[in-house]
């Protein structure tokens, strides 16, 4: 980077809780980093964290990893990605978006991922010390800039085939570089792939129009994913199961505890009462009919 110019380095974790600001200065240069850590609250100090970032922890889908995107940034954005992508696939990581904007003088940011689509804080921190010194070195912007590290998010970008893949079933809004059936705007459930093309069920056709559309991937200038119920309640399930294999991977996992409850030894048996009503009555009525001639 030129000298005397200043870059401000922020990661922003999406969907968690209480955001805990951290401010660190790194010495011997010029950049002001700002963590805006956003995560539950941890006894991090406390306790030694193991490594949560590093890509033999799990198994990786190197066809996944790989996979080349469908949209792509022109320009300085073209630049940065140019930068990004072997030191993210380095890391085992996937580059989803980068976008540059004039929020705060100007931001870039950068969406990354795992191949699985999870993504967790300590992962943005791990990227951020990864990729601030190669941005350094190859200074892809002239000017000062801040830099954000983040996930995906729930309404995410579809950026790859994989992507419309997983997502299949899911409302989701298309634009495309390319007029289609005159007209560069949809808007509907994603069916399937089909070859090299998106199936896409409209919700927002009009009576004379068709609802059922095909839309070629190499057209689409932009695709994401509309925020719903569903699509929140699976996001969930998506990333409670990713964190429970990331923690088996790292022998971290507790054992099963599913029906922790019905595994608990049972208290013994209270001895029956023998001296109840109906006890007393037999008993008479047994004494009755000894004494009692027939």
């Amino acid at each position: 980077m030129t000298p005397g110019m200043a870059r401000e380095d922020r990661l922003d974790r999406r969907f968690l809780a209480r955001p805990r600001p951290t401010n660190q200065t790194i010495t011997g240069n010029a950049r002001k980093t700002t963590l805006q850590d956003t995560t539950l609250e941890t006894a991090k100090e406390a306790q030694p964290i193991p490594d949560m970032t590093d890509p033999t922890a799990g198994s990786i889908d190197t066809d996944l990893l790989a996979e080349p995107r469908l949209v792509v940034e022109p320009g300085v954005a073209a630049r940065v990605s140019a930068v990004a992508t072997p030191v993210l696939q380095g890391m085992g990581y996937r580059l989803v978006r980068i976008k540059i904007s004039g929020e705060s003088g100007c931001t870039v940011q950068i969406m990354a991922e795992r191949p699985d689509g999870s993504m967790q804080i300590e992962d943005c921190e791990a990227i951020s010390r990864a990729l601030s010194p190669v941005l350094d070195i190859a200074d892809p912007i002239d000017r000062t800039y801040r830099l954000e590290i983040s996930s995906p998010g729930i309404d995410r970008p579809l950026v790859r085939r994989s992507d419309f893949e997983r997502f299949a079933g899911h409302l989701v809004k298309v634009e495309m570089a390319v007029a289609q059936q005159g007209r560069k705007r949809f808007r509907g459930t994603l069916a399937s792939v089909e070859g090299g093309a998106v199936r896409l069920h409209r919700d927002d056709a009009k009576a004379d129009e068709n609802d059922n559309v095909l839309l070629p991937m190499e057209d689409i200038a932009e695709a994401r994913l509309v925020l719903t119920d569903e699509l929140i309640a699976e996001s969930m399930r998506r990333g409670k199961a990713a964190e429970r294999e990331l923690k088996r991977s790292l022998g971290l996992a507790r054992p099963d505890t599913a029906h922790a409850g019905s595994h608990k030894p049972k208290p013994p048996k209270r001895p029956a009462p023998k001296n109840t009503k109906q006890h007393r009555l037999a008993a008479e009525t047994g004494r009755r009919g000894q004494t009692d001639p027939d």
